[in-house]
């Protein structure tokens, strides 16, 4: 059995990981590099039981125990690590910090602990889908730069039989649609729902080790009134990363394209200037933005293509990607090598729960 993934980010790197300790054969089709877009832009955060009480909580509560076990089995260092997490804001009463936590402004206050080592970690997002990647190669998975362009289809459009690749055909038993908020481009080649970009903003600093084991939610308001949620997390490697300031541009049609909204990248760093003195200080190392693939009920799309034996998705996880990517790909390898998944029930993710893209919607380039 020969698997095309579409897509190098941690969705894909994961579900070829898992198909490659199972002996299969796969591909992964990427046309930028691995974790070039929103995997390896992320924050790396990751919670046990904050989807607890949704659709995602089992796909959650079993990715979040492999992701300690990945940290075991797998080679490499990607930052894993427990975490302590905390919520609270800016306020002009200042009513001090009970927890203790020292790096930030005296304007910020801490209100409550969200989490704690038991129930939230990180990861380093481009490192761990980096290593996913690299575990897989190890035990056979190839991994080739290129641009799909269409789907081959078989038996009268029944079945896949290959993937178009910068004007060559790739044979394979099996294609799964792992691009992202990109998957909307596969909208012309299979019949499948929208998927939708949301983009957000991110700033990493080098702190070294002036920052501890702490992870914080906050909320702040612009000096124009605008409410805003930064997401603060230190890294091992000494270096903190802080992103907020989402927005709904129109997705690029390609990854190397995106870049941050006029203006972003200046007031995220004014907001970290004012919750933090260290933050004030420190170099800034990376000023970026990414996409994240959405969908319109907030669910990721997981599972086979209607109608089209061979083809599957994988993708629309939303802030969660990286955290949910470990037991997609594990589901994902059960559901192609053995017809249905049995660690997680997918049926909630089921792309037959929309009706497909009409692909005469999709913005096409200028000639």
């Amino acid at each position: 059995m020969r698997v095309l993934i579409c897509g190098g980010g941690v969705i894909g790197a994961s579900i070829a990981y898992f198909l490659s300790r199972r002996g299969v054969g796969v591909t992964v089709i990427e046309r930028v590099g691995v974790a070039s877009a929103a995997s390896g832009k992320a924050g790396g955060f990751l919670a046990l039981d904050w989807c607890d009480g949704t659709s995602l909580e089992p796909l959650t509560r079993r990715s979040f125990a492999l992701h300690a076990r990945l940290a075991e089995e797998i080679a490499g260092d990607w930052g894993y690590r427990r975490l302590t997490t905390y919520g609270g804001g800016v306020s002009a009463r200042r009513r001090g910090n009970v927890y203790g936590i020292d790096w930030l402004s005296p304007s910020v206050t801490v209100t409550q602990q969200l989490g704690s080592t038991e129930t939230t970690a990180q990861v380093h997002p481009a490192k761990f889908t980096a290593a996913m990647m690299r575990a897989a190669e190890e035990k056979g998975a190839e991994l080739r730069l290129g641009q799909v362009t269409g789907v081959v289809r078989r038996r009268g459009g029944a079945s896949v039989g290959g993937v178009e690749v910068d004007g060559e055909v790739i044979e394979g038993d099996a294609v799964v649609i792992a691009m992202g908020p990109w998957s909307i481009l596969a909208s012309a080649w299979l019949p499948l729902p929208g998927v939708f970009g949301l983009k957000g903003h991110s700033l990493v600093f080098e702190t070294a080790t002036e920052i501890a084991a702490e992870a914080l939610f906050l909320e702040c308001r612009e000096a124009n009134g605008t409410v805003h949620a930064p997401e603060l997390f230190p890294r091992p490697d000494g270096t903190t990363y802080v992103c907020a300031i989402s927005s709904e541009s129109p997705l690029p049609m390609a990854p190397a394209d995106v870049s941050p909204d006029p203006g972003s990248i200046e007031r995220l760093q004014r907001m970290c200037s004012e919750l933090s003195p260290t933050l004030a200080s420190a170099k800034i190392l990376a000023q970026q933005a990414c996409y994240r693939p959405v969908t319109r009920d907030g669910l990721p799309l997981i599972g086979r293509v209607p109608g089209v034996e061979g083809a599957y998705i994988a993708t629309g996880h939303s802030v969660w990607g990286i955290l949910n990517a470990p037991a997609t790909g594990e589901a994902m390898a059960e559901l192609i090598t053995e017809g249905a998944a049995h660690t997680v029930d997918l049926s909630p993710f089921d792309p037959r729960r929309f009706p497909p893209l009409d692909p005469a919607r999709l913005r096409r380039p200028p000639p």
